[in-house]
């Protein structure tokens, strides 16, 4: 049965157990506990950086982070001895013997309009290189991003009926907790799935509910002029993250090839040359594995990220094309939290 209250509770819980495990390893770094545990250093994972967003219905809270806690984040790094560092600059980094520290990492997936008003200053005044991943069927409006389609669907609608794919079914979606609920319904049919039919499937109803998928896109996505101009500035890079944000993992391999060789094509489009990074969409093992990372070696990227969580290490010269990256969650807004993450405890730990 599903029990929204349940799944509340239980998000509840799993916030407060995390902030309260960051807060533990963010003491034990400041002591020096296994000081060897942070390696070489980390690259760090942004979706949306911009002023906080005031609404009851927030689903995706977690893909937000405010200009100030990554200026925070950034200044605490610094502090900590971490050294900025270009992703497509990672392998020459991670090879030298004389780093004068750690390695701090920027990437942002997905290419939000906010990247360049909020986060791009913030960059620039630390000097911090960064890497904006991009969907090329986001840039022309193609294609939508589900999670902020089902967003307003699911808080304008008092249920929501929805075939998953084995028969619509109908959840009571009038309280707060029965619209998270339901979004969570949603993204459990979607996080280890192909992903194409259930999302032509909530796009096709958003619009029957006067909601346009890529009308979202176009007031949340940079487009190529956009791209273009930020792509000249010192700081910023683009790499290629998919045409239409696939899970990788659950595609033909045919489709997951075009994919990824299209999606450079589209950046090089933009920017005058191939991108040299790559992002899995999604990233973590339900969808990017060794199939996945073999054909961005074979596309001749030089670099890959997913979003398993860990440090970089001695070894991750020889993992260039499935690089662990740390979330930045909106959830968890402080810059102890951050220096307790870029430590590498809670992964030497796990």
């Amino acid at each position: 049965m599903f029990e929204p209250e349940t799944t509340a509770a239980r998000r509840f819980i799993k916030r407060t157990v995390i902030q309260g495990g960051l807060e533990a390893m963010s003491l034990l770094s400041k002591t020096g506990f296994m000081s060897g545990a942070r390696g070489r250093g980390a690259i760090f994972t942004l979706h949306h950086v911009r002023p906080t967003v005031q609404k009851d219905f927030n689903p995706a809270a977690h893909l937000s982070v405010t200009p100030e806690f990554l200026d925070a984040s950034i200044a605490k790094l610094k502090a900590d001895g971490h050294v900025p560092v270009a992703l497509e600059d990672l392998p020459e980094y991670l090879a030298r013997t004389d780093q004068p520290g750690p390695a701090m990492v920027f990437t942002l997936d997905d290419g939000y309009r906010d990247n360049d008003l909020y986060a791009r200053p913030v960059f620039e005044k630390h000097g911090v290189p960064y890497t904006i991943f991009v969907a090329g069927g986001f840039v022309d409006r193609t294609h939508s991003i589900w999670w902020e389609t089902a967003e307003r669907l699911i808080n304008q609608v008092e249920e929501f009926t929805f075939d998953y794919g084995s028969g619509e079914v109908t959840v009571p979606t009038r309280s707060l907790m029965e619209k998270y609920a339901a979004f969570s319904r949603l993204n459990a049919s979607l996080v280890c799935a192909e992903q194409a039919e259930i999302v032509s499937r909530l796009d096709a109803q958003a619009r029957a509910a006067g909601i346009c998928p890529t009308g979202i896109i176009d007031r949340e996505i940079m487009n190529e002029a956009e791209l273009r101009r930020l792509a000249a500035t010192p700081l910023a890079r683009l790499g290629a993250h998919t045409i239409s944000h696939p899970n990788l993992a659950h595609s033909q391999p045919d489709q997951m090839r075009a994919e990824i060789s299209l999606s450079a094509e589209r950046v090089a489009e933009i920017t005058g040359e191939m991108p040299s990074t790559f992002a899995y969409p999604y990233g973590n093992r339900c969808a990017a594995g060794p199939r996945e990372y073999q054909t961005a070696q074979d596309l001749g990227f030089k670099v890959a990220v997913t979003t398993n969580p860990g440090v970089l290490q001695t070894n991750s010269l020889q993992d260039l094309f499935s690089l662990r990256r740390i979330s930045l969650n909106g959830y968890y807004q402080k810059s102890r939290y951050v220096g307790a993450l870029a430590s590498g405890i809670p992964f030497a730990l796990s």
